[in-house]
């Protein structure tokens, strides 16, 4: 187990181009789980092959256990990685394809059939260790690709997309699998994913990143609750957050012909920032819509059209339009079974307190 620190850690492939990873800086402590997200292109899997040595670093350092990994090559970093497509031998059985990296080592049979033998038993994988690959469901092989990892005892786990290819159902169950096994075995892992539940159901801590740089890192709780910028505010939660840049009116912000009350201290910080617009982002369990409580939100009302209802049993997610401005849409979590309908006209308020201010310009939270 060990250590990972990016130290503006950069991977430029076209020179005079928007760097792939720009000058990436992030500690992973020893034995930690921690998640790489974004959206496609954003340089999470280029950031974990770099660490993993099928990438070069073209600045910067990238280090394991306070060794400088610069020019050190792949099968020297004591590292095991897991891919998206299993990568196992098709004409081997579940045992030979976990044997096959010890083999390469040297290592005596005894020792080679005593590690697969406990790697089957962690992962489950005892009764199938005479199979072909073949003959698995999807998460069955997902599991043996990660027993090769395992028997080799890295220092550090590193995880492409490694459920990509499972159905939902299958997805669900084996992550949690995953971020069990990581916890019992204490190997720091980084796990590679364009899911951003996954990111926030696995991970001690995430790193969200954008066109090659880091946007914010931060256990999930940190990210939902106080969301560094606009774009992880709008990345980080399902469904994303209502973002709205409005003018401000006295006491609050001027929305869907409306104000939204703002509390003392967020009026005081877009006074001190000489601000005449903000970018509002309003969750959507922070709206409360007619039929709840009146002590639940505050200020005016204001009025929106229902055009989609997702029915999800203990709750139910509103999509429509803002009836002043159609062009604004808005998602509003209700309880399951409200009996909203399609054309339904609500009104909705907001909890002042649990507004989230970002800069206009910059998208920084305020």
């Amino acid at each position: 187990m060990a250590e990972v620190v990016y130290d503006s850690a950069s991977r430029i492939y076209t020179p005079g181009a928007r760097p792939a990873v720009n000058q990436l800086n992030l500690n992973v402590d020893d034995g930690e789980f921690v998640v790489f997200v974004g959206p496609s292109g954003c340089g999470k899997s280029t950031a974990l092959r770099m660490l993993a040595g099928l990438e070069e670093i073209d600045g910067g350092q990238i280090r394991i256990g306070g060794k400088n990994m610069v020019g050190v090559p792949s099968r020297e970093r004591d590292i095991a990685m897991v891919f998206q497509n299993y990568a196992l031998y098709p004409n081997k059985t579940v045992g030979e394809n976990m044997d096959f990296p010890l083999k390469m080592r040297g290592l005596p049979k005894s020792e080679r059939d005593e590690k697969v033998r406990a790697a089957a038993e962690t992962l489950g994988l005892t009764e199938f260790l005479d199979r072909k690959p073949g003959a698995l469901s999807g998460g069955q092989r997902q599991r043996v690709a990660m027993g090769r990892a395992i028997v080799r005892e890295p220092q550090v786990f590193l995880m492409d997309e490694p459920l990509s290819n499972l159905d939902a159902k299958m997805r669900v169950g084996t992550r949690a699998e995953i971020a069990a096994l990581q916890q019992r075995l204490g190997v720091t892992t980084i796990y590679v994913t364009h899911d951003q539940v996954e990111a926030m159901t696995m991970g001690n801590r995430v790193a969200v990143l954008k066109l090659g740089e880091l946007q914010q890192f931060a256990s999930p709780a940190e990210l939902y609750d106080k969301p560094g910028n606009a774009f992880v505010a709008g990345f980080i939660g399902s469904p994303a957050m209502n973002l709205y840049t409005v003018p401000l009116a006295d006491g609050g912000a001027r929305l869907g012909g409306a104000v939204v009350p703002l509390t003392g201290e967020q009026r005081a910080a877009l006074e001190r920032a000489g601000l005449s617009t903000v970018t509002l982002g309003i969750r959507p369990e922070q709206w409360t819509a007619n039929g709840d409580s009146p002590a639940n939100g505050t200020g005016e009302g204001i009025a929106a059209e229902v055009t989609v209802v997702e029915e999800l049993g203990s709750d139910a997610f509103l999509y429509g339009n803002l009836a002043t401005e159609p062009e604004q849409g808005i998602v509003v979590r209700a309880p399951g079974r409200s009996g909203a309908r399609i054309g339904d006209k609500i009104t909705l308020r907001t909890i002042s307190d649990q507004l989230h201010l970002f800069h206009p310009d910059t998208g920084e939270r305020m």
